[in-house]
């Protein structure tokens, strides 16, 4: 890789998610004091569309910690940071919708969902090891030890690029019952789609990350073949 490539790598390895993050950050703060129309916390907003969906038995909770939200598969629950449980925000509304837009794709057993489902253990234990046979194939000069790090850290870039249709498709899903029951109209929807957009790009800059990692590795590897 030459002066030019580590430059782009540089740029995105440490640019790029951090941009990503700021605007998240500011895309929320900016929404989240914008009270929605219908005057419905989070907490309420993802009650709702989960009822509508036939989905009562699926618990909202309240999590701690900014921008915490997640739903869990496992237990069955929609968890909503504080201020987006407790307060009537268009930002609030978005998470919430999008968060129950997980909890649909379970209930539907959406395919992307239960791969990366799945996935969870075998990258547990494949981020945890592969560096560590990357590291003894780069300082010892043993191309076979970096090329299971390199398998290893696959595993982990195939989670982030199966990650990224999950995010997109229950962000979608989130707009179309957020409209669907009325529970955002004119500006918000825009607005809503902001913070969607502002968190799915979050997403994004990881996976790039990710990609550009594994394909400096594998060209080291080649030229380690060579030499």
């Amino acid at each position: 890789m030459g002066l030019s490539g580590y430059i782009i790598y540089f740029i995105v390895l440490l640019i790029v998610p951090i941009w990503a993050q700021m605007k998240l950050k500011s895309t929320y703060k900016k929404y989240s004091k914008v009270r929605s129309t219908s005057g419905h916390t989070g907490a309420e907003v993802a009650r709702i569309i989960l009822d509508q969906n036939g989905l009562s038995d699926v618990k909202v909770v309240e999590s701690r910690g900014m921008l915490s939200d997640h739903y869990n598969p496992m237990t069955k629950t929609v968890a909503l940071s504080s201020h987006n449980y407790h307060e009537p925000s268009v930002a609030g509304t978005a998470v919430a919708a999008h968060e129950v837009g997980h909890a649909i794709q379970d209930a539907t057993d959406y395919s992307f969902l239960r791969f990366r489902h799945r996935m969870v253990p075998m990258v547990n234990i494949s981020s945890n090891m592969s560096w560590i046979f990357i590291m003894i194939g780069i300082f010892a000069q043993i191309s076979g030890a970096m090329l299971i790090g390199i398998a290893l850290l696959a595993v982990g870039v195939l989670f982030q690029l199966v990650t990224l249709p999950v995010e997109f498709n229950a962000s979608n899903r989130a707009m179309d019952q957020l409209l669907s029951h009325n529970i955002i109209r004119n500006e918000e929807e825009r607005h809503a789609k902001k913070v969607l957009n502002a968190a799915a790009m979050t997403y994004v800059a990881a996976t790039a990350v990710a990609v550009i990692e594994l394909a400096r590795l594998i060209l080291i590897y080649t030229s380690m073949e060579r030499s």
